[in-house]
Formats: structure tokens, sequence, C-alpha cells
């Protein structure tokens, strides 16, 4: 399928790349109609999604088969109520019918909300309420259809319905609800001319401390992320591209979907019950997966696997976003694999906002150069643009360009908003420092970064520096309050297979990063833990640590 919206395809150059790569958004457009239906009608046979699970089933669907299951499922929301910006969350984890429903909630101009089987009934009623939720399609799994129950006590939930029902008592059946439907749309059901102005997907993310944001995006979405598929993930016609994460996260939409199918690849979808590098693995060689992308995680743990007893031989990119790369996982995947990992970096409001190009040998460590969707500036604490080689915050100028893959608003936060996003100029609250070369890197979070006696220590640089010694598996570094410096560096470690706890350990490991980075940041107080908490996205909540360091030390005196 031709990109028409796209005012250059082929570049042999990142300068050429800068220049020339620019996303024209119609004044109307709807990814459903637009490109699904049109997809299926030019070539019906063309596959969409090959899907799997760990209970041995399996799916092959095509472009028409989506169209198809899609105006079903767009019929079946109808019937329900559901109409123009009706607000459905999905919490589907990767069962196909996600896709179905999602592309469906499109076709009528419903708003989606992808969202997590890991949320409690505290956070669902918090989301039906936050957002006006009209229904909610569930897959039947324990956990989740409990913890919708139970929310359902505290708040009114109009409709809810599952995939996979089994019967379940007070719950609509999905599956059927789908399968009495036509594969054809009433036109009057349709809602084609949409616009930047209509709202397509609502997320709520997870952040590392407060209550989750709303950050709404708009018809024009899916556009931004022709660069996300096309120039970083190298997704082309014919591939097969993975991207390891659930329906529920904003990263599904970077790698499940949008971008992958305008650039003519189709889904692999592995619907794994838990994790398991090994599954993972048989995964991607069973089907010969031709471009791989994954959380650093997933690789931290890729890496500890005998990876020659895999063939690799069909994959050809591999990238890596949703947080920072440490250097070291990278040099190591790229031993044992011949692969380097391409990084991104973005935010669930935005596409990816740094990436590394295939025309440009990744610097590891680095978030990469400036999508050309994007006019990034680094700006001190008074908004000051930064020169190379100076910290500030990475901000997005968007007086003169507005991009496709940024979000509308945050919903219902007119405050926030403004906080965030003023004067033309939307602040991201990350802090990163750009080189000469116009490579970013990645320090951390504005809060989380470490004072210490006049120096700034950002985290990312001493995490990264401890994933170079065999012991640590994972790592989180804070910040603790010093009489003397102010603040001192701690890190909180989960240590390796083989490895316990000792003084002496803990003496090799502050020498390593004094040899490793410079001596200043080393950590002066180390914490062994069975595990980090984190989000329910998975990223490490350093406000967390900070709280319970907090707690201790005002128990203490």
């Amino acid at each position: 399928m031709k990109l028409p919206w796209l005012e250059q395809d082929d570049f042999t150059s990142v300068e050429a790349f800068k220049e020339h790569c620019r996303i024209h958004p119609p004044e109307t457009f709807n990814f459903a109609f637009d490109v699904v239906d049109k997809i299926a009608a030019e070539d019906p046979g063309r596959i969409a999604m090959q899907w799997c699970n760990d209970e041995g089933e399996e799916h092959t669907f095509t472009m028409a088969d989506v169209r198809d299951w899609s105006n079903r499922a767009a019929n079946a929301f109808w019937r329900l109520g559901i109409r123009r910006g009706d607000k459905v969350m999905l919490l589907l984890k990767r069962r196909y019918e996600y896709w179905f429903a999602l592309m469906g909630l499109c076709k009528i101009g419903a708003v989606a909300i992808p969202a997590t089987n890991l949320l409690k009934a505290h956070d669902i009623t918090y989301r039906v309420q936050a957002g006006s939720i009209k229904m909610l399609v569930v897959v039947n799994e324990d956990s989740i259809r409990e913890a919708v129950e139970e929310a359902a006590t505290q708040v009114e939930i109009p409709l809810r319905a599952l995939v996979r029902h089994n019967g379940a008592e007070g719950w609509l059946d999905f599956n059927a609800l789908m399968a009495a439907e036509p594969a054809t749309l009433d036109e009057a059901r349709c809602v084609r001319g949409t616009t930047a102005k209509d709202m397509m997907l609502l997320y709520f993310t997870s952040g590392t401390s407060g209550m989750p944001k709303m950050v709404a995006h708009s018809m024009l979405y899916p556009l931004g992320h022709i660069i996300t598929a096309k120039f970083w993930q190298c997704c082309k016609p014919g591939g097969l591209h993975l991207t390891v994460a659930e329906t529920g996260w904003g990263k599904a939409a970077w790698g499940k979907i949008y971008g992958q199918w305008m650039c003519g690849s189709a889904l692999m979808i592995y619907d794994m019950e838990r994790f398991h590098p090994q599954n993972l693995l048989r995964v991607i060689e069973k089907y010969k997966v031709t471009t791989f992308c994954a959380p650093p995680t997933v690789y931290r743990f890729l890496i500890q696997e005998d990876l020659t007893q895999y063939d690799w031989s069909s994959v050809v990119h591999c990238t890596t976003a949703g947080e920072a790369l440490n250097p070291e996982v990278f040099l190591q995947f790229q031993r044992a694999t011949g692969h380097r990992i391409y990084e991104a970096f973005g935010q669930t409001e935005t596409a990816p906002l740094t990436l590394n190009p295939p025309w440009i040998p990744p610097r590891p460590g680095s978030m990469g150069i400036a999508s050309p969707e994007y006019d990034l500036v680094v700006m001190d604490a008074d908004d000051h643009p930064c020169e190379a080689g100076a910290e500030g915050q990475l901000c997005i100028r968007t007086d003169r360009h507005r991009p496709a893959g940024l979000f509308m608003e945050y919903y219902r936060a007119p405050e926030l908003t403004e906080r965030q996003w003023r004067d033309g100029v939307y602040h991201t609250g990350d802090v990163v420092w750009r080189d000469e070369d116009g490579y970013f890197w990645f320090v951390g979070r504005a809060d989380d970064v470490i004072k210490s006696s006049g120096y700034r220590i950002g985290p990312f640089e001493v995490e990264s520096a401890l994933m170079e010694h065999p012991a640590v598996t994972e790592c989180a570094i804070t910040g603790v309050p010093d009489p003397v410096r102010g603040q001192v560096v701690k890190a909180t470690i989960v240590l390796s297979r083989g490895y316990e706890p000792s003084e002496a350990l803990i003496k090799e490991l502050q020498n390593h990063v004094k040899r490793v980075t410079a001596p200043y940041k080393y950590p002066r107080v180390i914490e062994f833990v069975k595990e980090l908490p984190k989000t329910i996205s998975g990223k490490i909540r350093h406000v967390a640590i900070r709280e319970k360091d907090a707690s201790r030390a005002e128990g203490a005196n």
C-alpha cells in the first residue's frame, strides 16, 4: 500500500531523512476505513496477523478477516447503544478479539481505552469514574473478571462483556455478540470523516507517582507511527513483526497495529500466559519473525539464555523502547546474535521522539537522534535552550508544527495540560543531554535526578555501570538525605543467581562503579532486595524507594 501521507519514503542517508521525511495528515482520516478496509479491498488475502498462545491455539487472519470481524464488532457495539464519542475500555491482554474491537470502535467513532489485565478493583473504579466509561470488554480470567465484578459494586458499569465467556453469569458474551452480526456495516453507522478534533484513544498513564493521567489521542495518531514502523522498526511488505507488549500499554500502538499494517508487515501476536524467555525464542524461531521489538527488561532475560541454540536467521532488525537500554545489555546481545539493538524513546503522549534509523550506527546507551516529525529542544530550568553537552528537560516545540503522533490533551485536566504544554512548548519531564552529533542521552526523570555536594547525578548512568557487573540483575538508583552532602547515591539491587549479600560484595560493587564512571557517582549506600517496586507497566518506581527510605528515617528519629 502506497503511503500518500508521507512526503518521501526512500532514504539512504540520515541527512536526507532529516530534511525530507515529513508526514502530511489529510483533513479527515479514519484508520479502520482508510487503511484496513482499503487494504482488504485491494489485497484481501494479505496476512494481517499470525496469532498463537501457550495452549497450542493458532489462528491466521487476513486483512479481509479483520475488515469483516471489525464490522461485526462495530455492529455489536452499535446494537448495545455505543455511539460516537462513547468510551469503551478493553482489557483483553493479547487476545485477537482486541484488534476486532479496536477497529470496530474506530468505525463508529467511539473511543477505545486500552487497559491492562493487571488492574485491581480500585484501579477500574477510578478509571470508570474519571473517564465516564460506558462499557468494558474483558478477557475471561479469574483475576480481572473478579476485579471488574468488585468494582461494579462501587461504581455503575452500564455494560460489560467477556471474551471466552464460558457461561459466566452477569456478563454479555462478546464472541457471540459479534458472531450474530453481519460482516457488512450499514453506512448510517459509519463515522468516516473524523479529524484531529475527534478522540480515538484514551490512555491512563501508569505514572511513577500520583493518580494516572488521561492521555487523549486523536484520529490522526496512527499516522505518527509511519515513521515508527518504517524507519525505526524497519517493517517491510511481507514481513512479520513481533513487539513484546500487552495491548493495555501505549507500546502496543507503537508495535502491534498501526505503522506495521501501513508498511505492509503482518503482526506476530504471541498471547503468552507468563513471560518465559525460552517460549518467546521458540515463537520467533517457529514463525520466522523478521523484525523484533522488546523492552530492555526482556533483552536482559534473553542474554541469560544460550541464544546459539535458537534459529535467528529470519530476524533482520531488533529494536527496543519503554525504558533506557543499558549499554552492557546492548553489547552482550550483539555478541550473542550479531544484531545491534536500535533504541527509540517516547511517551504515552507521543510517537517516538528520538530513534536510531538504520543509516546510523546506534551508540550504546543513546536514545538516538530526533525524529524528523518532532522539533526537539533541551531546556534548562528557566526554559532557555541548552548547549550541546548540557543537561536539561527534553521539550517539543509545537508553535510551528504539530506532529500527528502527539496527544491532544490531558483529558479533563486543563491545568495539567497548561502546566506541561505552555507557550507552544510541551515539557516531557525527562532530563537528557544532546551531544555534538545530535544523539540524545537519557539522564532520568526530572524528579529522579540526584543533587549531591553540588553535583547533579543522573540515575541511569549509575544503573548502567552497575548492570555491567555479573552480580546485578536489576537495580534502581535514588538519592537519600545526607547532612553533609545534601543527598548521597543509593543503589537498591536485585542480585543474580549465585550471589549473596555481603559487605565484601558491597565494596566490590562500589569500586566497580568508581572504575566505570566518575568516582563521585558511586553508591555510598547499597541495599539488596528480592524485587524492585514497579508500576503495573513494569517501570521501576523510584519514588516508592524514596518514600520508604524517608519513612525509615522518620522512624529512626
